[in-house]
């Protein structure tokens, strides 16, 4: 089967041009919470600690405050762009439409990843405001940033399809998310903890996507890049295989 380009530019170019029309909001929102973090963490606490790994403590919570970005926007994007056409009903007009299912996940999750890179450059500009930015491997944080950005992006279309109202939606990215990123090494290094802690962080997965992120800046980690980049991968071939299945069930629409 041939892959319907106009179909899917048509699902892409719709959600990117719902993004350009709340651009301000879209926008204002991360970058004012990201100078706050820097303002509170990096300005006033990070004046009374030390350098970690040899890096000030403003330049070193930029990748966890890039992460939880990222991770925040992707899933927000995605779960809603799948979830108003579900809600207004317009999702069957896609449905009988002569776009397969591949086509319009990727549309949907394409615009999703888009999006939230949009985001993460910006609030990347933001930071290099406040604190002194180098990195080290930019192919790689490239690299992390994109995988990152498509892997969430699908997990936020799962959500979408799976949720029935808009409570259901912001479960995930406000009760588990968000607490799993600032308890995953975001502010700090796994070594400041107790060794009860150090271990419980262990089975927190964002953890190894900070780090990922943060060897990729400044060449220091607390893990393997390798185990990054392995469970990120793992990650986004589960999201896959569970967005076909129910895809093809038509699970939360045609029912």
């Amino acid at each position: 089967m041939r892959f319907n380009y106009s179909a899917f530019k048509a699902i892409y170019l719709h959600e990117m041009d719902r993004f350009r029309r709340t651009l301000m909001q879209s926008l204002l929102s991360p970058v004012l919470s990201t100078s706050l973090y820097f303002i509170v963490f990096g300005s006033v606490i990070g004046g009374y600690v030390e350098k970690i790994d040899g890096i000030s403590y403003g330049s070193y919570i930029v990748p966890g405050l890039l992460m939880l970005t990222l991770l925040t926007q992707s899933i927000t994007n995605t779960s809603f762009g799948i979830f108003f056409p579900k809600f207004n009903g317009t999702i069957y007009e896609i449905l009988a439409a002569p776009i397969s299912t591949l086509e319009i996940v990727l549309a949907f999750v394409g615009a999703g990843a888009t999006k939230t890179l949009i985001v993460g450059i910006v609030i990347f500009v933001t930071a290099n405001f406040f604190v002194e930015v180098d990195v080290k491997y930019p192919f790689l944080v490239i690299f992390l940033l994109m995988l990152v950005a498509f892997t969430f992006a699908l997990f936020g279309f799962l959500i979408g399809l799976m949720s029935s109202n808009f409570e259901q939606m912001s479960i995930i990215p406000t009760l588990f998310i968000t607490p799993m990123v600032f308890l995953g090494g975001s502010l700090y290094s796994l070594d400041m903890l107790p060794p009860f802690w150090q271990t419980v962080t262990y089975f927190n997965p964002v953890v190894y996507l900070i780090n990922g992120l943060r060897f990729a800046f400044y060449g220091v980690s607390d893990f393997n890049i390798w185990i990054s980049i392995s469970s990120m991968v793992i990650f986004l071939f589960i999201c896959i295989g569970v967005v076909t299945v129910l895809l093809k069930k038509g699970y939360n629409i045609k029912s």
